[in-house]
């Protein structure tokens, strides 16, 4: 993660609604990575690999820092018992090592909730896998960053060459050794560099509520009508995005329950881009249609055909002064998309219509202050409230473009690299990571929801057959 990335003392509010959401086991926000290794990381140059990253990624020595007083978010202080060998564990693959046992050994994993008085990440590595190869699983908490945090922070772990680039070796740290951080503070001290915080904030709250009021009223006084139906729209886009959901819009995929499963595949990425060219969209069009289609077919294989079905897509925030902060930086638009269109260039052309709706939904750009007044809740009101707002969503897709050359953990190379989103309530979640020339689809199901994950992900790999053809 190197000098690209801030990292800022106190969580977001965002950060912090996906921390809170931890009351409610269904909301639980883990991020999860499986690498497919050609062989065994070397042991030295795997370690100074971690000693790197450990010190240049604050949040791999921090763990959270409640306000007592509940007055502002909470920060990111020093882990008082920082333990490595709690962090990075070893383990022999089970079975034969193939990819099906992989991904059966890393689900339960992800399902385990974070101890709270550690920093909040995981590592396994896994010997044993298939040909020889070797693989590396990888956990962190959501309220630590997003998936392009993720990928800018995990920078400092992975290396461009197979040989060792003296330039990045980092300094080996002794366990008890401290790192760079803020001080241990006192119950009173806490509560006081809280009040602060909370001040400043509100201030400049209150500061960009002026700029906006400044600017509205010269709207009003030029285009009253105009101005009222900003107004309006505004008010409106607030009330979709807030709006509880009762049940899914899916007849089949309406359980839910505590368990995952991860499935994974492969597919050239040119093929995909060319496929989103042809139609003049996008790679995340193609993507979403394509998901959007093995939908369609596993409703209909299972007798239960579907018009639309919800979804929730992570919306990229990372631009202006913020771009840089290691944190979340994205908004969840939940929107119904097509299902029931057979023909693949119509319905990656209409589901490219529905995310340019999402997009510019007026309460995109002030979705930090919206979580700020969702975190001023009572916990007991603020959990239940976003809980009612997720967990009757039928699927979320997630994009995130990663490294467009191989890169070497250890002298490893990475083979592939699968990410599994969270559900946090869905049914599905596709998560499409790109990786030196080839997309790598990522599947986390419910099995509460999805009870034939087999028929379902040959639906998906059909979906995406569509797209490309």
């Amino acid at each position: 993660m190197g000098s690209g990335v801030e990292y800022r003392e106190r969580m977001s509010d965002s950060d912090a609604l996906l921390w809170n959401n931890e009351r409610d086991p269904m909301l639980r926000s883990t991020i999860a990575s499986v690498l497919l290794l050609d062989r065994a990381p070397d042991e030295g140059r795997f370690r100074q690999a971690l000693d790197r990253a450990l010190e240049r990624i604050p949040r791999l020595r921090q763990c959270v820092v409640l306000d007592p007083f509940a007055v502002a978010p909470p920060r990111w202080g020093l882990a008082p018992h920082f333990d490595l060998a709690y962090h990075v564990r070893r383990i022999g693959a089970p079975g034969k090592g193939s990819l099906r046992e992989l991904l059966d050994l890393a689900a339960p994993i992800a399902m385990q909730a974070f101890d709270k008085d550690r920093p909040l990440w995981e590592f396994t590595l896994v010997e044993g896998i298939e040909q020889g190869r070797h693989a590396l699983i990888m956990k962190l908490h959501h309220s630590v960053s997003d998936g392009v945090g993720l990928v800018r922070m995990t920078s400092s772990l992975v290396e461009r060459t197979r040989e060792p680039d003296p330039s990045r070796q980092g300094r080996p740290r002794s366990v008890g050794e401290e790192a760079e951080g803020s001080p241990e503070r006192g119950p009173f001290e806490e509560a006081l560099e809280a009040l602060r915080y909370r001040a400043g904030a509100d201030m400049a709250r209150t500061s960009r509520i002026a700029r906006a009021v400044r600017h509205g009223l010269l709207g009003v006084a030029r285009d009253p009508l105009g101005a009222l139906r900003t107004a309006a729209g505004l008010a409106g886009s607030i009330g979709r995005t807030l709006r509880p959901v009762s049940e899914p819009m899916s007849p089949l995929m309406t359980g839910r329950s505590l368990a995952v499963r991860f499935d994974a595949f492969a597919r050239p990425l040119a093929e995909l881009r060319r496929a989103a060219k042809a139609v003049g969209g996008t790679l995340n069009d193609a993507f979403v249609a394509a998901v959007a289609g093995g939908l369609r077919l596993y409703h209909e294989r299972r007798g239960h055909p579907v018009a639309e079905l919800r979804m929730t897509m992570p919306i990229n925030l990372r631009e202006g002064e913020h771009g840089r902060d290691a944190g979340n930086q994205f908004a969840p638009a939940r929107f119904a998309v097509p299902i029931g269109i057979e023909d693949p260039a119509e319905r990656m052309r209409a589901i490219r219509v529905c995310v340019a709706a999402a997009r510019s939904e007026p309460a995109l750009p002030i979705s930090e202050e919206i979580a700020g007044v969702l975190g001023r809740l009572p916990r007991v009101l603020a959990v239940p409230l976003f809980g009612s707002m997720l967990k009757a969503i039928d699927f979320v897709t997630s994009n995130v473009p990663g490294p467009p050359f191989p890169v070497y953990v250890g002298g490893a190379r990475v083979e592939q690299m699968f990410g599994f989103g969270p559900l946090s309530g869905a049914a599905v979640n596709a998560t499409l990571f790109s990786y030196d020339g080839e997309l790598q689809f990522g599947i986390n199901t419910d099995p509460a929801a999805v009870s034939d994950p087999e028929l379902f992900v040959e639906c998906l790999e059909r979906g995406v057959a569509e797209v490309l053809s």
